[in-house]
């Protein structure tokens, strides 16, 4: 990490149609102080729209939520915002899951139950560095090589 990225805020967006997991999710960055909780949305719609207007340097999608799911709303913000990290909740876990997820543009799949400790983690990964060369060809074979349920 860089200085510049040590002294840097990073903007946080936050979307999950649960207001109290919002809430906790909120209250748990709020312990770090280069964490700004930019915005919040309630469906995946809203979540597209406040990245493009709030731009955030990551989105915490949850995958079931209403008008559009995480992996549905992950594949838009990854092309409207291809620098944003993008991570996923959920309250499932699986290769499936992690295999569509990442062929929709998600850098991290976080299960819910594990969620206070893997996700600071995940965050302070991604937001430390850039993706790597070899995990853009991972993300390329995964997203030749997987179908999305429907």
């Amino acid at each position: 990490m860089t200085s510049l990225q040590r002294d840097r805020t990073f903007r946080i967006l936050l979307a999950d149609d649960h207001e109290l997991v919002r809430r906790g999710i909120r209250d748990l960055f709020s312990n770090n102080p280069r964490w700004d909780i930019c915005g919040e949305a309630t469906n995946g719609r809203e979540a597209i729209e406040k990245v493009l207007e709030m731009k955030p340097d990551l989105a915490n999608l949850d995958i079931t939520m209403p008008e559009l799911n995480g992996i549905e709303a992950a594949r838009e913000i990854r092309r409207i915002a291809p620098r944003a990290k993008i991570i996923i909740l959920s309250m499932h876990e699986g290769l499936q899951l992690e295999l569509a997820a990442r062929q929709a543009g998600a850098d991290g799949v976080i299960v819910k139950r594990s969620v206070a400790e893997s996700l600071v983690q995940e965050v302070e990964h991604l937001l430390a560095a850039n993706i790597s060369d070899a995990d853009d060809s991972i993300r390329d074979s995964i997203n030749n090589s997987v179908e999305l349920p429907e």
